[in-house]
């Protein structure tokens, strides 16, 4: 680039990026008071658009599903180290995308995937359809060089056949899209490598539009990555992205589609990725935890480390008591098969929200602020759930103005209990404790 075009550009980022900074006068005093409380959020500061936002009534839905599946599933399947393994490795991008030409995975079945996840209790599904290596697992014209299953060996469209899926079996249909691209020089620097940037972003808006148009109703649109060259924020990427445009385009296709945070617009929700442990007061704006169920890698790895169903299921009434919801990530291998350990894991998910989920759909934190390593509440309607995570024999509550008529152990006995104006007071003695998490069902009036 020579230096008239260089310092144009330097004039240009300036002048814009005042309109894409967050500043804290924007936000509310709640807002931000909720944003303090909020722990490793991914996504937050991103620029504020509240034509693009969805209400309340609009996001119910989502709020009201608590539970979802994650997959990490494309080309780095074949490797088996993880979704960045084409930059972990430093394998470059002639060689990786080689790995197109043996991607034909004979076993992929969208119902098979839909199926296991309704068995683990899940209400709606996220797919990548294209992570950091720009593979897209769809029948994608704006893709760089061709770059797609639809192109190479599979010869096949597994966004229609996972959208379809989901609709089939009633779930949410979540599509997750990470606008960088490794494959761009560009990518690492934007500013030096402009030209090349530029392709990069038209490749985005071009497959966003794809994906927002092709396929149907979409419940999720779940960006990732909006930064760039592995620096900052998304938030601080804005000014490249430009998502206040690239959402209304969204939002021209999927009015009612919950976003996330991660191109650099603050989104619906705020997210909190990782297996680091839920804490705290509830958090009053909506947020969703993502997480491995093997917590070895996102994308498929043959070795082993599951998350057991304790640590699931806690993690599980962690989020939801703080107002939050799960996203829980699998990673089909190179076949398109979720690994039957995984499978099993789900299944004994699905068997506790047999008998507990009514402590946790549809329900709404509180009244009882979260109390660390001992007790979390919902509630819903004229009833309180409170999950305990730690059994003595008294569990102590604050005051409550509605008049409890009702106590007992959910799939268990009525236990005993008093009110009056300084708490509640509840014997556990009769209780018998749940190998993952005890709930108990309290009835008001």
């Amino acid at each position: 680039m020579n230096k008239t075009k260089f310092l144009a550009m330097a004039m240009w980022i300036v002048l814009l990026m005042p309109l894409y900074k967050v500043k804290a006068q924007e936000l509310s005093g709640d807002e931000l008071k909720s944003m303090e409380k909020y722990q490793n959020a991914k996504g937050k500061n991103g620029i504020v658009v509240p034509a693009l936002k969805l209400s309340k009534e609009q996001m119910k839905w989502w709020q009201d599903a608590k539970f979802g599946m994650f997959i990490h599933w494309g080309l780095y399947a074949i490797e088996g180290r993880g979704e960045w393994a084409m930059h972990n490795y430093k394998i470059p991008a002639k060689k990786y995308a080689k790995l197109a030409d043996k991607f034909n995975p004979r076993f992929f079945d969208a119902d098979t995937w839909a199926h296991v996840a309704k068995k683990a209790g899940m209400k709606y599904m996220v797919l990548t359809a294209r992570h950091h290596d720009g593979f897209a697992l769809w029948n994608s014209p704006s893709s760089y060089r061709n770059f797609s299953s639809y192109e190479t060996a599979a010869k096949r469209d597994f966004i229609k056949e996972y959208t379809d899926a989901c609709r089939k079996a009633g779930l949410g249909v979540g599509i997750y899209y990470s606008p960088m691209d490794w494959r761009f020089p560009g990518y690492f620097k934007p500013r030096e490598l402009s030209e090349n940037a530029a392709l990069m972003k038209k490749q985005c808006y071009g497959q966003v539009e794809e994906l927002m148009k092709n396929y149907g109703k979409i419940d999720i649109l779940w960006y990732d990555g909006g930064w760039l060259a592995h620096r900052g924020s998304d938030a601080d990427a804005a000014w490249f992205w430009e998502p206040d445009k690239l959402n209304k385009m969204v939002r021209k296709y999927q009015p009612n589609a919950v976003v996330s945070p991660r191109s650099g617009w603050e989104g619906d929700f705020q997210c909190n990725e990782g297996s680091k442990k839920i804490s705290g007061s509830i958090i009053d704006t909506p947020w969703e935890k993502c997480l491995n169920l093997n917590q070895q890698s996102w994308g498929y790895s043959p070795k082993q480390n599951l998350m057991s169903l304790k640590e699931i299921i806690v993690m599980l009434v962690n989020t939801v008591d703080r107002g939050g919801n799960m996203l829980l990530n699998v990673g089909p291998d190179a076949q398109g098969v979720i690994p039957e350990t995984h499978i099993a894991r789900l299944k004994e998910v699905g068997n506790w929200l047999k008998k507990y989920g009514e402590s946790i759909y549809d329900t709404r934190p509180g009244p009882f602020e979260p109390v660390n390593d001992r007790y979390g509440s919902v509630q819903k309607d004229d009833k309180i759930y409170v999950h305990l995570l730690d059994l003595k024999d008294t569990l102590q509550l604050p005051p409550l103005e509605k008049r409890i008529v009702s106590c007992k152990q959910m799939g268990g006995k009525p236990l005993k209990f008093t009110q009056d104006e300084n708490g509640i007071t509840i014997w556990l003695d009769k209780l018998r404790p749940d190998p993952a998490v005890s709930t108990l069902a309290l009835e008001t009036r």
